[in-house]
Formats: C-alpha cells, structure tokens, sequence
C-alpha cells in the first residue's frame, strides 16, 4: 500500500508539471507569434486558449488516475 501511494504521488508531481511545461510553451509561443504577426493576435490566442484546456484536461484525467491508484 506503502509503494502505491508513493507512485501516485510521484505521477501527481510528474501531471503537474509536464502541464506547467506545456502551458508555460504555449504562452511563450504565443507571445512570440504575436510579437512577429500582431494581425493574427486573435486566432493565436484563440488557439492558445484551445489548447491549454486541452492540456488541462489531460492534467486533470492524470490527477484523478493518481488519486484512484492511492485509494486503491
């Protein structure tokens, strides 16, 4: 039981941050697009904004899995 809430521990630990990663590449991305293309501002963060929900969403399926191993 010891070994399982240790993984989900670490696996929470490795959701939190591969999300802080993708989100913190897609913000710089952006910005860096829309310093070079200020006209296309609005689909850049519109897709910016897809793809962060998208990111959360997958940081949020992986929690929930980690929390289910540690409740086991």
């Amino acid at each position: 039981m010891g070994t399982a809430i240790l993984g989900a521990g670490i696996g929470a630990g490795l959701v939190a941050l591969g999300a802080g990663l993708g989100i913190g590449r897609i913000g710089g991305s952006a910005t860096e697009a829309i310093a070079r293309q200020p006209e296309a501002s609005g689909k850049i963060q519109t897709a910016m904004i897809i793809s962060a929900a998208l990111i959360e969403g997958a940081a949020l399926f992986g929690l929930v899995i980690c929390f289910l191993i540690a409740t086991r």
